[in-house]
């Protein structure tokens, strides 16, 4: 029997009625058996403040301790003013602070977003696969999972209606899920290199 695979969600927004926060909610339902996925919620890490890093906020102990615990990450994001959002950005920055104590290390990464706009944060998201690579995180790079007009996809109460947009993160769970099982299997072998 193969170890259950866990995964950390979390959503780059602080509304707490956003598109993505109920796409997280979303894709906590439709997790596959031989995995979970827990969720963190960025509301209470401070603005970065390398004067801070010695002594890291207790937020930003514990984001980095559930980071750790997990085997893989689910990142779930608006796109603002074409870009990552602020608190996303943040809260990345001090996961990987101070240097040498990067929490995100060798993770493995599933991206997805919802925008009411038509490109469904598709550029948030090339922009976050930037940052990965200086990260040392190991993204996922299909199915994309870019929720554009999400006022249509979601219902008042946040619940998803779209059954391709279902169909589309179940989809996204089961890559990372097989992602994160194939590099956890060849880290024994590259180790011994």
């Amino acid at each position: 029997m193969e170890d259950i695979i866990k995964i950390l969600g979390f959503a780059g927004s602080l509304r707490k009625e956003s598109y993505n926060r109920s796409a997280l909610r979303a894709a906590v339902k439709l997790v596959p058996p031989g995995a979970q996925l827990d969720t963190f919620e960025l509301d209470k890490i401070p603005a970065y403040n390398g004067d801070h890093e010695r002594e890291l906020p207790e937020a930003v102990q514990a984001f980095k301790a559930a980071i750790r615990a997990a085997d893989a990450i689910l990142i779930v994001t608006p796109e603002y003013n074409a870009s990552v959002p602020g608190v996303l950005k943040n809260a990345m920055d001090w996961a990987s602070r101070p240097y040498g104590d990067n929490a995100w290390d060798g993770k493995t990464v599933g991206v997805m977003g919802a925008s009411p706009g038509m490109l469904g944060t598709a550029r948030a998201q090339y922009h976050l696969r930037q940052t990965f690579v200086f990260l040392n995180m190991f993204p996922l790079n299909r199915p994309e999972v870019m929720i554009a007009r999400a006022d249509d996809k979601f219902d008042s109460e946040g619940n998803l209606r779209d059954q391709l947009t279902t169909a589309k993160i179940r989809e996204l769970l089961d890559s990372l899920i097989e992602w994160t099982r194939a590099l956890q299997a060849r880290k024994p072998a590259l180790a011994q290199r």
